[in-house]
């Protein structure tokens, strides 16, 4: 898909219509549904600011909106033939269909590969089981990996945190250190 389908797919799930999303990342109100009607068929491309902030406005992460060109099914193959190359991504057909697998062995890059996607799995089941609602999911593969607590790619608090955090606790930080 895209990148103008996948903003208008998160335009239409948040409820969004192109002039409000327009003005939202800053367009003048007369041309702010044109903007966007532009970007979403294609005849334009959003730079990378202009990405992130879309991507800020529809609660998403900038690589959510910016996945490969996938719109065809052969597009996908070759997608899928370039993951087997660079990751170690394997296809094997077993009982219940055709299944995708990374071999952590394989590599750095595939053990990488396997270890994101044992955490989706773990999202995908936690959903299907009930202990995670729709919106929950969808919060957590749309804003890949901030929300993953297990990947190495999760953020840092910002220096202006740690700092505010540090002078909270500085009392009880001397008081431990004596």
């Amino acid at each position: 898909m895209a990148i103008g389908e996948r903003i208008r797919f998160f335009r239409n799930l948040r409820g969004m219509t192109q002039k409000y999303l327009g003005q939202v990342v800053g367009f003048p109100e007369k041309t702010a549904d044109i903007r966007m009607a532009q970007y979403e068929s294609g005849s334009r491309t959003p730079k990378a600011e202009l990405t992130e902030t879309l991507a800020g406005a529809l609660g998403v992460s900038p690589l959510a909106l910016s996945v490969p060109d996938i719109d065809s099914y052969l597009g996908l193959m070759h997608t899928l033939f370039t993951l087997e190359d660079r990751y170690g991504l394997t296809v094997e057909n077993g009982e219940n269909g055709v299944s995708l697998r990374a071999d952590p062995r394989k590599g750095t890059d595939a053990a990488e590969l396997s270890e994101m996607l044992t955490a989706w799995a773990e999202q995908a089941e936690k959903y299907r089981n009930g202990d995670i609602n729709r919106e929950e999911y969808d919060r957590w593969r749309y804003n890949y990996p901030k929300y993953d607590a297990a990947s190495g790619y999760g953020k840092v608090p910002s220096q202006e945190l740690s700092d505010a955090m540090v002078e909270a606790f500085k009392d009880r930080l001397k008081d431990k250190r004596a």
